[in-house]
């Protein structure tokens, strides 16, 4: 059974949708908060980077139930917020426990971010999504249409977008430091996790853990056995469970440029890489996005780099455009026709001037973004203050599902082998049917929202 959400989206709907999130005040759903009211918050996977999400969001509201498809994570989480009422299944914590959640986080594997959320949201709860907001393109999509017509705060797990740092370096580039930038080059240390070439096909099946609710775990996901390969966090490299490098990253080290050069909808996404396989993300792959000019910014072209070659080189830019500084594991570089940014780190919160010389006693512009000065912490604080009627936050979905839709574009360039023109406003790549097939998936009987 597919997703039941549209597959065409209307220029003119999907613009009109969007105008009035062009305001720094969201609209609010039919509960407001006052500044010194308590959420009712819940965790949906508690494990991993949850059990920090949740930590967090509990600093800032009650947390009134937890949810886990493995005890042991959950059973560590109860023991700190012993009030909570715990759950195997999500679907069980929101049936029984609506009207007594406000909001909740989403941090399971990527292949149940988008039926979790979407159960929160349908029931008016605020949602915080782990990034890459979903496992496919189109449920990105489905998640902003949904917060749109349910008016609930939303805001994506890439806590980079929190930083002081990103936030100067997006005023830097607006304020035309580097001139008109037209090429950007992003690159990243994943995958740390096993994939191929050294797995392409299924492992033998193991027991499962008594502690582990395996049909939970695979979620929309098809049926199969379980094996010790794709829990509690190698399911990254597994196309059923995880988004691959692109997807664990993309979100972090695209952020940067993507925000400060105000990207739209790229129009063509071409890959090249290793032979893909049935069941894991290649090797290694280089993806290239165009995305057009608009109004004095020329046509910019974006380039993915991940993974390590047969002959063990590690995939990067050329080393030319890195003017003397030592490539870092993971980093960007966004260059214009007066100089470069180049962000030595994951999350764009830190990064130089290029050339050095050319930018000596450089002075900032004048600041047009907020600062929180809290890194992830301040991601979770900016949620529940526009819950309370406070500015948007900065990863919200208007803008958090377009980044995460063009991210894992990438993946089905890598799929499909194909230059590939992308539709952006109706959702569909226009020159190969094949390629659409790798938008959405089939979920399984029993998860379909």
């Amino acid at each position: 059974m597919r997703p039941t959400f549209s597959k065409t989206y209307n220029r003119r709907v999907f613009l009109g949708s969007s105008s009035a999130a062009a305001f720094g005040f969201l609209l609010l759903p039919s509960r407001v908060f006052g500044a010194n009211d308590r959420l009712r918050i819940a965790g949906i996977g508690v494990g991993g980077k949850g059990s920090g999400d949740i930590d967090q969001a509990g600093r800032l509201g009650d947390v009134v139930a937890l949810c886990d498809c493995d005890e042991k994570p959950l059973n560590e989480k109860a023991a700190k917020f012993p009030s909570a009422r715990k759950f195997f299944d999500f679907r069980e914590m929101l049936d029984q426990m609506e009207g007594k959640i406000d909001a909740v986080t989403v941090s399971t594997p990527d292949n149940t971010h988008a039926v979790a959320a979407a159960a929160a949201i349908k029931r008016k709860m605020h949602v915080y999504v782990q990034k890459p907001l979903a496992h496919d393109v189109a449920e990105c999509r489905w998640l902003l249409d949904l917060s749109r017509k349910h008016k609930v705060v939303t805001q994506m797990g890439n806590q980079g977008t929190a930083s002081d740092e990103l936030r100067r370096g997006v005023e830097v580039i607006r304020a035309g430091a580097l001139g008109k930038v037209y090429e950007v080059h992003v690159w990243t240390n994943r995958p740390v996790w096993p994939q191929s070439p050294g797995i392409t096909a299924r492992p033998a099946p193991a027991p499962v853990p008594a502690n582990l609710h395996w049909d939970l775990f695979l979620g929309p996901a098809p049926a199969r056995p379980y094996t010790g390969a794709y829990h509690p966090f190698n399911w990254r490299g597994w196309l059923d469970f995880g988004t691959g490098a692109i997807g664990d990253m993309g979100c972090h080290t695209v952020n940067l440029p993507f925000m400060a050069l105000n990207l739209k909808y790229p129009t063509v996404i071409s890959a090249r890489n290793e032979t893909p396989n049935s069941e894991t993300y290649p090797a290694w792959a280089t993806v290239e996005y165009l995305f057009p000019g608009q109004g004095d910014q020329p046509t910019v072209r974006l380039i993915w780099y991940e993974g390590h070659f047969p002959n063990g080189a590690k995939n990067l830019p050329p080393l030319d455009l890195f003017l003397g500084q030592k490539p870092s594991d993971s980093g960007s570089l966004i260059i214009g026709d007066k100089g470069t940014i180049y962000s030595p780190h994951d999350y764009g919160g830190k990064w130089m001037l290029l050339p050095e010389k050319q930018y000596e006693g450089f002075q900032d512009p004048p600041r047009t973004l907020a600062r929180n000065g809290k890194e992830d912490q301040g991601q979770k604080n900016e949620w529940v203050e526009a819950i309370k009627g406070g500015p948007k936050p900065f990863s919200n979905f208007e803008y958090a599902s377009l980044l995460a839709e063009t991210v894992l574009l990438g993946n089905v360039a890598v799929r499909s082998g194909k230059v590939l023109e992308w539709d952006g406003p109706n959702l569909r790549v226009t020159n190969d049917k094949g390629a659409n097939e790798f938008l959405r998936r089939h979920y399984r009987r029993g998860w379909v929202v």
